[in-house]
Formats: C-alpha cells, sequence, structure tokens
C-alpha cells in the first residue's frame, strides 16, 4: 500500500512533463510562423499591401463617398524607409476627375494607426508626400489643373509645386459661344510655387491656414474677356479681394507673398474672331506683405512692385488694401517711366478704334484712393509729339474720308498733342473719377480708373 503514492506521483510527473513539451513545442511552431509572418513582411510586404491595405482603402473611400470612386496601382512598401508607395491612382467624382502616375508617403505612423483604428491628421506630423503628374478635369468647365510634381513636408513645414498649369480644354470662341453673356476666360503657368512656414496639421483640419512665405516663381496669367456680349447682371458680381476673405469661414494668415519674375497678357475682343486688344506686364516682382482675415483689428495688406510695362517703360506700383473693411477700399500710386507711345496701339487699335501714330511719354505718376467702390485721384503725365488718327470700325483703316475728318477734329479740338510743364512748372493733371460696375473684376477696376486719368488728360472719351 505504500508503492501506491510512489505509483501516482511517477504519473503525474509524466503528465506535465509531456504538457511542458506540447507548450514548448506549440510555442516554438508559433515564434517560428511569427518569425516567418515578420520575415516575409519585411522582404516581401508587397502581396500582403495589395492584397488587405489596397482593398481595405479602397472600400472605406467607397462607403464614405458613396458616388465616387478610386482606383489604386500597385503598392509598394519599404519597411526600412517606411516609404509606401503607389504606381498611379484615379479618383472619379460627380465634380471633376483625377489622377496620379504616382505618388509616395514616408514617415506614418503606423503605430498611432493601430493604437487608435481611425486615420487622424496627427497620424502625418512626421510624414512627407510625393506625387507626379497629377490631373484634375473639372467636368462642367471643362478646365484642366496639372501639377508635374508635387512635395509637402510636414516636418519642414514645407510644400513645393512644380509645373502648375490651369487652362481650358476647348478654343476661346467655343468657350464664348457657350453663354449669351460676357465672360472671362483666363490660364495659368507657374513653374514652381514654394509655401514654406505651412502650419500643415492646421490646414488638413481645413479650419486655419497660415503661412510665413509663399514664393511664386516665372508666373504667367493669360486673360481674355469677350466685350462684345452684355454682362449678364442676374448673375454674382465678382468679388473684390475684402469681399473674398471675409466670406471665408476659415482663418487665412499669410506673412508674405512674393512674384518673381512674372507675366500678365490681358485682352479685350470686340468683335467674334476678332483681334483683341492686349495689354502686357513682364518681368514683374511683386511683394505682398500681410495677408489676413477675421483679425481682431483692422488689417491692411502692403503691395509693393515692379515691372515693364508694354515691353518698354519701366513701372512701379504701390498698394495698400485693407482686406477686413466690409466696404472695398484702397489706394493705389506708381509711376511710368520714358516710353514710345505707339506700344499703346495694340490696345487702343482694337479697343478704342485709334492709332496712335507719334508721341513720346517723358513719365507718368498717379494717386488714386477708393472708397466705397468711388475712385479719386490725379494723373500726372508729360508726353509730347502726340499724334492720333481715328480708324474705320469696321476695316480698321484711317484712309476714309469721315476718318480724315474724325482725325482733323480730334487735333483741333480734342487730342492734346504735349503736355509738358511750361515755365511756371505747370501741366494738366488729369482727375480719375469713376464708380465701380458690378461686372468689374479687381483688376478691371483698378485699369479703369486708371484709364479715366489718362481719357482726362489726352481727350479721350472717359468710360
Amino acid at each position: 500500500m505504500e508503492k501506491t503514492p510512489q505509483t501516482n506521483s511517477v504519473s503525474f510527473h509524466w503528465e506535465k512533463l509531456s504538457l511542458l513539451k506540447t507548450i514548448k513545442y506549440t510555442s516554438i511552431v508559433l515564434g517560428a510562423i511569427l518569425i516567418i509572418c515578420i520575415l516575409t513582411f519585411t522582404f516581401f510586404p508587397d502581396p500582403f499591401i495589395n492584397t488587405f491595405i489596397k482593398d481595405r482603402v479602397t472600400k472605406a473611400f467607397t462607403k464614405a463617398n458613396p458616388s465616387d470612386s478610386i482606383h489604386l496601382g500597385n503598392m509598394h512598401y519599404n519597411i526600412w524607409k517606411n516609404c509606401l508607395t503607389c504606381e498611379s491612382i484615379k479618383l472619379t467624382t460627380n465634380k471633376f476627375t483625377g489622377s496620379a502616375a504616382s505618388f509616395s508617403i514616408t514617415g506614418i505612423s503606423w503605430i498611432k494607426i493601430l493604437r487608435h483604428g481611425d486615420f487622424t491628421p496627427d497620424i502625418l506630423s512626421g510624414s512627407a508626400l510625393d506625387a507626379q503628374d497629377i490631373i484634375f478635369n473639372f467636368r462642367q468647365s471643362q478646365k484642366v489643373l496639372r501639377f508635374g510634381m508635387l512635395h509637402i513636408s510636414t516636418p519642414d513645414s514645407e510644400i513645393v509645386a512644380d509645373s502648375v498649369v490651369y487652362y481650358s480644354l476647348i478654343e476661346d470662341e467655343r468657350f464664348f459661344s457657350k453663354s449669351k453673356f460676357r465672360q472671362t476666360r483666363y490660364s495659368f503657368d507657374i513653374p514652381q510655387i514654394q509655401i514654406m512656414g505651412l502650419d500643415f496639421l492646421s490646414f488638413l483640419k481645413g479650419k486655419y491656414y497660415k503661412a510665413g512665405c509663399v514664393n511664386i516663381h516665372d508666373l504667367f496669367v493669360d486673360i481674355l474677356v469677350n466685350m462684345d456680349k452684355p454682362y449678364d447682371k442676374s448673375s454674382a458680381n465678382p468679388q473684390m479681394p475684402n469681399e473674398v476673405l471675409s466670406s471665408m469661414k476659415e482663418i487665412i494668415k499669410v506673412d508674405t507673398l512674393k512674384i518673381i519674375n512674372g507675366r500678365l497678357k490681358y485682352s479685350e475682343r470686340f468683335a467674334v474672331r476678332g483681334t483683341p486688344g492686349v495689354i502686357t506686364i513682364n518681368k514683374a516682382n511683386v511683394s505682398v506683405i500681410g495677408i489676413a482675415n477675421h483679425t481682431t483689428k483692422p488689417y491692411t495688406t502692403l503691395i509693393h512692385g515692379d515691372a515693364l510695362f508694354m515691353n518698354s517703360g519701366k513701372m512701379k506700383l504701390f498698394m495698400a488694401i485693407p482686406l477686413t473693411s466690409k466696404n472695398f477700399s484702397l489706394r493705389y500710386s506708381g509711376s511710368l517711366s520714358t516710353m514710345d507711345a505707339t506700344e499703346l496701339n495694340s490696345f487702343i487699335e482694337p479697343c478704342e478704334h485709334q492709332r496712335i501714330k507719334s508721341g513720346i511719354i517723358q513719365s507718368a505718376r498717379f494717386n488714386i484712393d477708393v472708397n466705397a467702390g468711388l475712385s479719386s485721384g490725379t494723373l500726372q503725365v508729360e508726353y509730347k509729339g502726340l499724334s492720333i488718327a481715328a480708324l474705320n470700325k469696321n476695316t480698321g483703316s484711317e484712309k476714309g474720308f469721315t476718318d480724315r475728318i474724325s482725325s482733323l477734329l480730334n487735333k483741333i479740338f480734342v487730342i492734346r498733342g504735349t503736355n509738358m510743364s511750361d515755365e511756371k512748372g505747370l501741366m494738366k493733371i488729369g482727375e480719375t473719377k469713376y464708380t465701380r460696375n458690378p461686372e468689374d473684376y479687381f483688376f478691371q477696376f483698378v485699369w479703369f480708373a486708371l484709364r479715366n486719368g489718362v481719357a482726362d488728360v489726352v481727350g479721350f472719351p472717359k468710360i
């Protein structure tokens, strides 16, 4: 009877040993499987990414946006660089279609994603994104926005975009024929944009847009207005800068915006397929200081610029725009150096049906105040030898009998051929009085107010 406990004890130890072996071998197998999975994911993560992650992203997007669709190309992940790359992406919505040839993102905090189970802007706090050949096609307007390259770095608080182009897919005449009212066609081409000092996380949350400096290199803007059609009075009026910023719910704050070596081509067309009047500004360098809205105290944006006007005269400009004002107000002043007045014919002939045959502008200075859409100011322009001929509206010729009579009357009764300081330093000073029309865009208003001062000095009819 004394041997029975020993037998039970031996049996108990064998059972315990078998359990320990089972746990040991099971742990080895599970550990081996885990190591194999880790090694597989480390060296061959693409099958897992393309099978599970890509499908999950696509389904999550479709669930959040039922009317939209997204297609992702093959995805690759480098665990050593923490870099996720996608060969292509296509996005389709009711308003536009978008695509990118490739994009990659580095520095994402996958631990935060696993911990929170959701994607929040904070996850991108240490990330950087690079994309190539981005294209947005807008369905209704048939406009295209392209980016050759886009780089966004959250740690560096920087966005860099190369080859930014915005243009229409249809030719000008077809664009204007779509409406019985006046339209403005514009396009732009920007080789490079740099945004530095960007609060990127606030930018993603969509409530606060703050940047230290925005640099726009070699900007080219092309604007064409079909003046042969009436303005649509039932449409919403173009907004002035203060109206645009005050209407935005988001907070905007940009310390400095610089345009480096910019170009502008502004054209007005007065007949279908007719030659438009053209104004050009080249080699423009503009500095805008203090862009802000929703501030507790009045905030004024200051603009300094210099450029080459009509490829001839050197122009300087200063503007002060109170962006927080409820009324459209500003003040601007500037100057123009010596230039050949005939350079203005590219605009005056189609628009005014007159031709400057000769004339030299010695200098010009203007100072204009705008209060609640009403401009007033002065223009001092010194010129000599100005000769103007009237043109036939249909043929563009100055050889008709009535045109010669009109030119003669201009010389005798209207046009002031010379405006130079006399012995007492006196000369004709033009008055610039112009009230904003509802259809005026900002730069149109600035030009029309200045043009009235030119008309007062020279003798053109005022607007």
